[in-house]
Formats: C-alpha cells, structure tokens, sequence
C-alpha cells in the first residue's frame, strides 16, 4: 500500500492501515511475540466474574480493576478519561486503570503472552499487525458484546446502534475480534461563509460544478484543490466517482483484475470529468506539488473554493482555521444523469479497539467498549474530536462544529452500499502505477484515455503474473 506522510492524520492513517489489515496483508517484522500466547499461564488468573443481569449483561464483578490503554494521537485522550465516568456510573466498585501512550506496538506487544491490558486501543504509526493477532488466537471473540444490550436501550442489541460497515470491519473469516470506534466519511469541503457571501451553491454534480466554476474563478479564487504530493488523496475521489458511475460492480470489476474493467464507458465517464476539471484551468495553480497540509492551507486562506479530504479534517487543521470559516461536506459529485450508484457514499470505520485473549479481565474490557458505545460516550468524543463515532447519531448533539454536522448530514442522505476499493492494498503494482497516473492526470499531462490504457496494462501485468497471489471479491 501506498505509505501516508509522516504528519497526516490519525484518522487517515488508520483507515488505511484497518483496510490493509483486513485484507491480511499488513507486512509484520517476525516477531515472537506472541509465540507463548498458547502455552503460557502467566495471564491466566483470571478476574472474579458477576452475575448477569440485564443491567450487566457481560457479567462484570463489581470489584477489582480493568486495565485501558488509549492510543494518545490525533484525536487524544480526552473522550477515554471521560468514558471512565460512564462506565463507573453502572460499575462504581471497580477501579480503571487509563494510560495513554503513542506506542502502542512497542509498550504492548510484548504483553500478550503474559499480562495484557484488558482493552487497547491499537491505533497509530506503532500498531499492532491485526492479521497477526487474529492469526495466532490472540484477541479475545467480540459477538458477546455486539449481541449485548445497548447502554442506553435494553431493547436494542449493541450491533444495532453501529454504523454501516463497522462490524463487517472487524469480522474475519467470520468472526469479530476488532470493533472499530472512529467513522471516516470522505467528500468534498467548502466554507459555507465564502459560499452564502458570493450567492454560491456547493455543487453535487459535476455539471453543477463545471456551472458554478467560472464564477468562482471570476471571484479570483482557484474553484479546486487538491494535494498533489500525495495521489492517494484523490484516488478516494476518482475510485468514489467510478463507483458512482459504474455502480458497485464497476469497482469489484477492477478489484478482481477483470479484462477491460478500466475502459468500461461508466468508468471512462468518471475519468473524462475528472480529466475536464483538469482541463478546464478549475484546479489551484501549483496543487500537484502540494503536500495534504499544504493544500488544506491553501483552502482555509480562501485561495481555492472547494477540497477534497476525510472528516479528520477540522481536527488536523483546527489551529490555523479562521474565525469564521463554516467548514462543510458534501458528498463527491455524481458524474452524470446516468449514474448507476447515485447517492453512494465513501465512508468506513477505523480506530481499532481490541480485548486480548489473555486478558484478566476482558467482561469489563468489552463493558468499557459498551459504555463508550453509549449515547453519553459517543456523543463526548463527537463534541471533544469533532469525529463522528461508530455509533449511530454521535454527532446529533454537536452543533459546535459546522464540519461534523454536515458529516452526519452526508451519511443520513447516503442510499445503498457504501463505496470500497481494495486493489490497492491487493497489488502494490497496481497502487504505484495508479498513484503515478493520477498525478500524471491532476497535472495536465495525461488524457482520461492514456489513463485507462495505462491502469488496464498493469492489471492485465499483475493478473498473467502467477507469482503474485490474487484476491477477489463479490461484494
């Protein structure tokens, strides 16, 4: 996979590296770390258990202690320490140990075969390599808490209060072992401020966009930006628009190295209009040599109208945002009247939560998780990170945050199945030659055309190549 750079979010780099690792392809030093997970008794005294009631559907004991490590990164630890109030509000008898750290790999990794924590927040530059866990029967099973009474409604199970995609997120061959907390919506940014002053309406076709472009530039600002440093960045936009062109199969064609997926006419459709925003003289002069950050700042100055970014946004950019400024997301356009996907949208779950196998502890581990799933705990680290959380409706209460407000908007309007890609991730000669083109597209040098013919030649390479593993996928 493409690597992200050193100072990108959190957020994006974990929504990367979730994908990797569910794909079992997140390569891992050879580690013994978890070489004594099965023989080793050293983790094996195990904590006192209560008795299951409605109210403690996990079977807590109502002494003792659980032990939390919170990953201390882009989106702090502020929502965990108040988490702790949360859970003590129905378990004021045990005591919870919080620590936060940014090395999560080095400080726990090497417990696993003695005395883990009794859940971890495995995020960050410092991860822990999921396959590798699940491979070696390291982290504890999740279906007791998902199939558990919601915190708030005894009537709903946990599941159901979680977002599109976050338990298939955590799932593998079958079972969950991670439950994702964060939720990434993708899109396209604009300052509501600037919009409203000039009479403008933010775009959600390209059509309206090619309308409303001329105008923005007559106002003397650039309508796009983009990070060009980092190609990454629009292929979320450019594989977003495919799907909604081509609808879903269109995507699963290209991940499956199909013959001819990348010269379909609803995939050229996407490629042409991303092609005619190049084209057209509608993207900020000098974007495909800007870094992420560099971008945004060109944004939040008023030197572009509109940018393509994750909801990690206002979070990374919060100490240089303007007074004033009504940052907003919308969903990418829709490509044309022909679209087979419209209303698609590109968002998934990240931040991963795990309970270890070995865990003294891991009924209050997984009730921590279920009270961070609680309405009071989602909606804190909504107003305390400006993310929405994987529970549904976190971002509801907010109203301080323009950006997570129109996040949740953006989800409630979404219809059908949300965008993925996984080629990337599958074939690493296929992620270096699209990022190539893409920047090669973004700076005026390639056709739509030229494009096509040169992703279909390096899937048509990787899929004669019998040296190289293949993946697929129906869905």
């Amino acid at each position: 996979m493409s690597q992200l750079p050193d100072s990108t979010s959190d957020l994006s780099r974990r929504s990367l590296l979730r994908g990797t690792a569910a794909a079992g392809l997140l390569a891992t030093p050879a580690v013994a770390l978890l070489s004594a997970c099965a023989g080793s008794s050293s983790g094996d005294d195990k904590a006192d258990t209560g008795a299951k009631t409605d109210d403690n559907p996990l079977g807590v004991a109502d002494s003792g202690k659980v032990d939390v490590v919170v990953f201390n990164g882009g989106l702090g630890d502020a929502y965990a320490k108040y988490d702790v109030t949360v859970f003590n509000k129905k378990h004021a008898g045990v005591t919870v140990n919080l620590s936060s750290t940014q090395k999560i790999k080095t400080e726990q990794q090497p417990k696993f075969s003695t005395t883990p924590a009794d859940l971890i927040n495995n995020a960050g530059a410092d991860i822990m390599a999921l396959d590798t866990l699940v491979n070696e029967g390291a982290l504890t099973e999740l279906t007791p808490l998902l199939d558990a009474p919601s915190w708030d409604d005894p009537s709903k199970k946990v599941r159901d209060t979680l977002l599109p995609g976050t338990v298939n997120d955590g799932t593998f061959d079958g079972k969950v072992f991670v439950l994702n907390y964060a939720y990434t919506v993708f899109g396209i940014w604009y300052n509501q401020a600037l919009f409203d002053k000039n009479g403008w309406t933010a775009p959600t076709t390209f059509d309206e966009f090619f309308a409303l472009a001329p105008k923005i530039k007559q106002a003397g600002i650039a309508p796009f930006a983009f990070a060009g440093k980092y190609p990454y960045y629009m292929r979320w936009a450019i594989m977003s628009w495919i799907w909604m062109s081509g609808g879903k199969q269109a995507v699963v064609d290209i991940d499956n190295l199909k013959p001819g997926c990348w010269k379909t006419p609803e995939v050229m459709a996407a490629l042409q209009a991303t092609e005619k925003l190049v084209k057209d003289g509608y993207t900020l002069t000098g974007s495909a040599t800007l870094s992420h950050t560099e971008s945004q700042q060109a944004w939040l100055d008023g030197k572009a109208a509109l940018l393509p970014c994750g909801t990690w946004l206002e979070n990374e950019m919060r100490q240089t945002i303007p007074s004033g400024f009504q940052m907003k997301l919308s969903n990418f356009w829709s490509v044309s009247a022909n679209d087979k996907a419209k209303g698609a949208v590109y968002a998934g779950s990240g931040e991963n939560w795990i309970v270890p196998k070995k865990a003294a502890n891991a009924a209050a581990g997984m009730e921590f998780l279920r009270a961070m799933l609680s309405v009071e705990g989602a909606g804190k680290f909504a107003e305390l990170t400006s993310s929405l959380s994987s529970r549904a409706g976190s971002g509801d209460k907010v109203t301080n945050s323009t950006a997570l407000v129109s996040a949740g908007e953006v989800m409630k309007k979404a219809s059908g199945d949300l965008i993925s890609f996984k080629h990337p991730d599958w074939y690493a000669d296929i992620d270096k030659a699209e990022q190539n083109a893409i920047g090669e597209l973004m700076a005026g040098r390639m056709t739509a055309a030229k494009f096509a013919d040169t992703l279909q030649t390096a899937t048509d390479k990787v899929a004669k190549d019998s040296s190289i593993k293949k993946f697929t996928r129906d869905a």
